[in-house]
């Protein structure tokens, strides 16, 4: 024992030194090749006195960006991530200059330009050598990351797992790889792009891929709060508005998030998946997790702001990781600014501008959200903990600019893989076994975007179909004049201009809000859910323009007569009960579609009208109501149709959903349709929280009062009160609190790991 203490004492005695050498030989390099960085006196030194001084930098250089920087990254964790990542390159040149003037006899100096490039060269090449020796020693490599994730759980006075021995019961990690669609993943695999996920389809012994179908809302917000907590009642699209409070709810906005995350809570009377010893990292929702890392619910919370970002700090606290990440990030808006202007040269269609903040956006999504995910993710596994779920959004970001198939999005799975690939050999060095399960929201189909194949976005048709003005691009469209005609010929009068179209009132304008390729419609001054003959009455022309454009595939509205109906082209009505798959307005939206359509149609905030673009089944083509050539949100295509890729010792997820029976709030909506996997985000939660009691028991649920939206005696029951759609009311009580503790930095995911011993 004693021996082997020696040995690693030895060992990494011996790789700090080789550290320091290599650090001294870059800054001499360095200073012979930058004017303005200098290691002698003003008369010059020996090779011996120069070679010292570089050791002095550079050894001064480690000490405070081994002690120093953790604390500057802790202290500006009120920063914005993109403005920390700018200050990187800042902050690292400033603390060159202080080694440099610890030299003694004044030896060293440089212009702050010049000390900004030898850092980040320092830090580079620093960070290189150190992971290279650590790959010769997979037990070294495992000390290291596994040492800080101690350090960090000692800090935090978090105590060991109790089952932190290898060979306890398994944990499990949830990667969601966002905007993946089934046939794309399979297609990347089978050409080689993703090799680790071809890996462990090939393993006999390894993961099933089977495919999943989405709710009608096919994007994030809905298919991840059913996912992380079992339920996405009442979330009708990616933004919607709520007559009773005049508010659009945006999924993506902290406030609209933890407003949703409180409404399932209240719903389910049960916290999430993850409330049991959970981590999640990336995600919109919690998922009732106390480990968190860049969660959008929780930036909302008072207080919770700066401690959101504590996954930044874990991983910036390393200086290397941040001059990499930052030096990617440059890379990648470089990256997609030759690619845009690359697409518009060859005239590339469909094409979506790229410009603006655009780039800076993709290069977070795809680089600094990246690394900080999968950096705590690796911190999780050491520590030990139970469940994580950390979404990587990269693919989807890029498919949606760039298409879904484009060349583009390819080279972004490809990094994906090796960022799977470092995930999965991180698990053979932790210290209890993980089960890893990969799974995506949602797909994406690709298509022409509306306004680009019609000149004009479905609110000018709306406008135009209402008689009410629109922009003058869109006057002279086809789209826009069939619209007029159908005014004129509504109201058996003549239309001189926009201007002149009379109504029987003056209503506030309509509300148009657009997710992906499922558009909704909103009428503010409407009591409640606007009936057709309402809308027939003030807008006569409005749902048969609608209904009769080739863009738009069916229209979902409330009759007063008939009940919700469905309307298609040609004059086209089926009542919603009668609803059936492959037949009227939605026969080419495939299976499922009439349950999908029938659940949302009971949402307390469906919109007034529903609108879902037309989609070819041949082409696989879809138009977005945004600016999106690869898109989701609604129904067609290859958007509805996510994966799960999960180890072959669990449970088949069809027979988890039909273990568990139906699912929550759609009695009439099946959780699993004959071999197409489970359908829904809510069978998903289901089968999930099914493996985790096969690996780790049964989980402990919240008490009665921790959740949000516990029942008590005084509070009316929910089902009497729909149009609060599960939103908690006076008598209920607040969300738990969370506690949110940093992970351990670790390797870039491109960087070499040690691999199995042959």
């Amino acid at each position: 024992m004693s021996d082997g203490r020696w040995r690693r004492a030895g060992g990494a005695l011996l790789r700090v030194v080789s550290v320091w050498a290599v650090s001294t030989l870059t800054m001499l390099v360095l200073a012979g090749i930058l004017p303005d960085f200098r290691l002698q006196a003003d008369d010059g030194d020996t090779i011996t006195r120069t070679a010292f001084t570089a050791a002095w930098g550079a050894g001064a250089f480690g000490l405070l960006s081994a002690l120093v920087w953790p604390v500057l990254v802790r202290a500006l964790l009120i920063v914005p991530a993109l403005v920390l990542g700018a200050l990187v390159f800042f902050l690292n040149g400033s603390l060159l200059l202080i080694a440099l003037r610890l030299i003694p006899d004044g030896r060293g100096d440089a212009n702050p330009e010049t000390a900004v490039v030898v850092a980040a060269v320092m830090s580079a090449v620093a960070s290189a050598t150190s992971t290279a020796l650590a790959v010769r020693d997979d037990d070294a490599y495992r000390r290291r990351l596994s040492r800080l994730a101690d350090r960090r759980r000692r800090r935090s006075g978090t105590p060991p797992h109790a089952d932190g021995r290898r060979g306890g019961p398994p944990g499990i990690v949830f990667v969601q790889l966002d905007g993946v669609g089934h046939g794309v993943l399979e297609q990347a695999a089978a050409d080689g792009v993703m090799p680790t996920v071809a890996g462990l389809l090939a393993d006999e012994a390894g993961h099933r891929l089977t495919p999943w179908t989405t709710d009608w809302s096919s994007q994030t917000g809905a298919s991840q709060l059913g996912i992380l907590h079992g339920s996405n009642f009442d979330v009708p699209a990616f933004r919607w508005f709520e007559k009773e409070t005049g508010t659009v709810m945006v999924s993506s906005r902290p406030a609209s998030a933890l407003e949703l995350q409180r409404r399932a809570i209240a719903r389910t009377h049960d916290g999430g998946l993850l409330t049991v010893d959970g981590a999640s990292r990336g995600n919109l929702f919690s998922g009732g997790a106390d480990q968190l890392a860049l969660v959008l619910s929780m930036a909302a919370r008072l207080g919770k702001g700066r401690r959101s970002r504590a996954g930044y700090f874990a991983y910036f606290s390393d200086p290397a990781n941040a001059v990499r990440t930052a030096l990617s990030f440059v890379a990648e808006v470089g990256r997609e600014i030759c690619q845009s202007v690359r697409a518009r040269l060859r005239k590339e269609s469909p094409r979506v501008k790229r410009g603006g903040l655009y780039p800076f956006i993709r290069a977070f999504a795809t680089v600094v959200e990246r690394d900080v995910v999968v950096a705590a993710v690796i911190g999780d596994m050491f520590a030990g903990r139970t469940a994580v779920y950390a979404d990587l959004v990269a693919y989807d970001e890029v498919a949606h600019h760039s298409g879904p198939h484009s060349r583009d999005a390819e080279k972004v799975l490809a990094r994906l893989d090796r960022s799977l690939g470092l995930i999965l050999k991180i698990a053979d060095h932790t210290p209890r076994d993980y089960r890893i399960v990969l799974l995506s929201d949602h797909g994406q189909s690709p298509g022409e975007t509306f306004a680009g194949r019609y000149g004009l976005t479905l609110k000018d048709l709306v406008r135009a179909g209402c008689g009410l003005p629109v922009p003058r691009r869109a006057q002279g469209t086809r789209s826009a004049s069939e619209a007029r005609d159908a005014v004129r010929i509504a109201l058996h009068r003549p239309v001189v201009g926009e201007q002149d179209a009379p109504h029987p009132a003056k209503p506030s304008d309509p509300v148009v809000l657009a997710s992906g390729n499922l558009g909704l419609l909103s009428f503010p001054d409407i009591e409640g859910r606007a009936s057709r003959e309402q809308l027939d009455r003030r807008y006569p022309a409005l749902l048969g323009t609608l209904a009769s454009h080739p863009g738009i595939g069916f229209l979902l509205v409330r009759s007063q007569k008939h009940g919700s109906v469905v309307l298609g082209r040609g004059g086209v009505e089926v009542p919603v009960a009668d609803l059936a798959d492959g037949e009227g307005p939605i026969a080419a939206f495939g299976a499922g579609a009439a349950d999908a359509v029938r659940r949302t149609d009971g949402f307390p905030h469906v919109a007034d009208v529903m609108v879902n673009s037309m989609y070819d089944p041949e082409s696989g083509r879809v138009h977005a109501f945004e600016e999106q050539i690869g898109s989701h949100g609604g129904l067609g295509g290859e958007q509805a149709r996510p994966f799960l890729l999960w180890p072959r010792t669990l449970t088949d997820p069809l027979d988890a959903v039909a273990a568990d029976g139906p699912r929550e709030a759609s009695p009439d909506g099946p959780a699993a349709g004959p071999a197409t996997g489970p359908v829904g985000a809510e069978a998903v939660h289901r089968v999930l929280a099914r493996w985790l009691r096969e690996l780790s028991g049964p989980q402990v649920p919240l008490r009665q009062e921790g959740f949000a939206g516990a029942a008590r005696a005084d509070t009316p029951d929910r089902e009497d009160t729909p149009d609060r759609g599960g939103r908690p009311g006076p008598g209920d009580g607040p969300v738990p609190a969370v506690r949110i503790l940093p992970s351990v930095p670790v390797p870039d995911p491109d960087d070499a790991l040690p691999g199995p011993r042959g």
